[in-house]
């Protein structure tokens, strides 16, 4: 029985495009390399954003230039690109229903933990959540598989109980990668084709039909045990 949830930040429960592509651009221009306007870069919200801003430079992701434009795009980033996002709709009744339900919800974000804790406490989002996870500031836990299998050891969690819920592919393999099923979004960040190809447990257009769906997963694996 699926007991736990962990839920993604950017593209799942918030959208942060304006605050992550601004301060992106910002750090790569106080290093010299400015982007033009038309230049797409949402493709960067999900992954590693060390090695999004070293491929955009085309260096290697460990090059000083890439740590330079990471310094930069956290220097407005900390200050008023965690404010520049929005919650998407029916995320705060949904979380609520869901722990009402019995669930335990746990935050599973690339994104720093710092800087996700300020979103969730700014979004009055915070309170819903056993535990929030996410990477550290030196690049730790910044990649999906890590980061899943440190909560799973922290909190002590049995992969047959959890479920993952995110936006892009890197959400659906690291859940796989430590034995965890996972439902995808669709209007995150992640392309139709993209999410195809990682092959989630479920999809949903709207976060308010996730409750339905761990529901529906349950019902099926209760029909299996039988």
């Amino acid at each position: 029985m699926i007991k736990h949830l962990l839920i993604d930040l950017d593209g799942t429960l918030t959208d942060p495009k304006v605050g992550i592509t601004t301060s992106a651009r910002y750090g790569l221009a106080k290093i010299g390399h400015p982007l033009p306007e038309s230049e797409n870069i949402d493709w960067i919200i999900g992954p590693p954003l060390k090695a999004s801003l070293a491929k955009i430079l085309q260096v290697e992701p460990n090059d000083v230039l890439a740590e330079q434009a990471l310094m930069g795009y956290r220097e407005r980033f900390a200050v008023t690109g965690l404010y520049e996002n929005k919650v998407y709709p029916t995320v705060a009744e949904t979380l609520q229903t869901l722990k009402l339900q019995g669930y335990q919800l746990f935050l599973a974000t690339a994104k720093p933990t710092i800087y996700a804790r300020q979103i969730l406490e700014h979004f009055e989002l915070e309170q819903y959540f056993t535990g929030i996870y996410g990477s550290e500031l030196n690049g730790d836990r910044t990649h999906k598989d890590e980061l899943i299998a440190y909560i799973l050891e922290q909190e002590q969690l049995q992969a047959s109980q959890c479920l993952m819920v995110g936006d892009r592919e890197y959400d659906v393999l690291g859940a796989r990668h430590n034995g965890i099923e996972a439902v995808a979004v669709e209007y995150g960040y992640g392309t139709l084709q993209e999410l195809d190809h990682a092959a989630p447990k479920a999809r949903i257009q709207q976060f308010s039909q996730l409750p339905n769906v761990v529901a529906d997963l349950n019902s099926a694996l209760a029909f299996c045990q039988a």
